[in-house]
């Protein structure tokens, strides 16, 4: 694993060479990425004191406030984009001496099985003290969170799935509900019989399945719940 270099120009014209490519990719963070409404709130939270971190999107200005705090890695779970606020990001981690290490999670499917295996072989290789984001740090960090307390610290999952909580914008009730239920999932299926986590993921998870099965559930809430107007 290596840091990201941080090339400065983008197919989509985000040249940080220039004063115009500069200026393309600043309002693409701020007004494409919706980062004005992050500006005030960077929704940061220790997942264990001083080692790991979440957060949603951060301006070069955050990552430079994260440097200084000590954070030596930074995770990102949106993924390479050619984008402007990627392309920021990434020159902004080199300028301040951090790694960057792009893996990409989802917010409204379950996570795979190598998704799973990568996140592990991820915290036990990077430099810490790290910091994880996605684009708001509820869903996507959520999801990488769980993973962390659990493979890092050592908590069962049924205590690490309080990383997925309104606390941190985290909304169960909606489409992002498929991350809380694929961990309902696994605590429904070994409860009698206590299989480990990882055990669970690579014996018995089926992630199409429980894909479909979140759909299903959840399309039959909302003709209960909106349609039929249930009380």
């Amino acid at each position: 694993m290596s840091a990201v270099r941080a090339g400065k120009k983008s197919l989509n014209g985000f040249d940080l060479e220039t004063r115009k490519g500069r200026r393309r990719a600043r309002a693409d963070l701020v007004w494409a990425d919706h980062g004005f409404l992050r500006a005030a709130f960077s929704n940061f939270h220790w997942i264990e004191k001083g080692v790991m971190a979440r957060a949603n999107q951060p301006s070069p200005s955050q990552i430079g406030r994260y440097a200084r705090l000590g954070i030596k890695t930074i995770l990102n779970l949106r993924g390479k984009a050619d984008t402007g606020y990627y392309l920021l990001e990434k020159h902004a981690c080199e300028k301040y001496g951090v790694v960057l290490v792009d893996a990409r999670m989802h917010s409204r499917e379950p996570p795979s099985k190598d998704q799973i295996k990568r996140a592990k072989q991820l915290f036990d290789a990077i430099p810490y003290p790290a910091l994880m984001h996605c684009k708001s740090g509820a869903d996507r960090a959520g999801v990488m969170a769980v993973l962390y307390k659990h493979f890092k610290m050592g908590l069962p999952i049924a205590e690490a799935v309080k990383q997925l909580s309104p606390k941190y914008l985290h909304v169960k009730q909606g489409k992002t509900g498929m991350i809380d239920y694929f961990f309902e999932c696994y605590l429904e299926e070994t409860k009698e019989n206590g299989k480990p986590f990882l055990q669970w993921v690579e014996e018995d998870y089926d992630q199409a399945k429980v894909k479909s099965s979140f759909k299903e559930n959840w399309w039959a809430n909302i003709l209960v719940d909106r349609i039929l107007n249930r009380e």
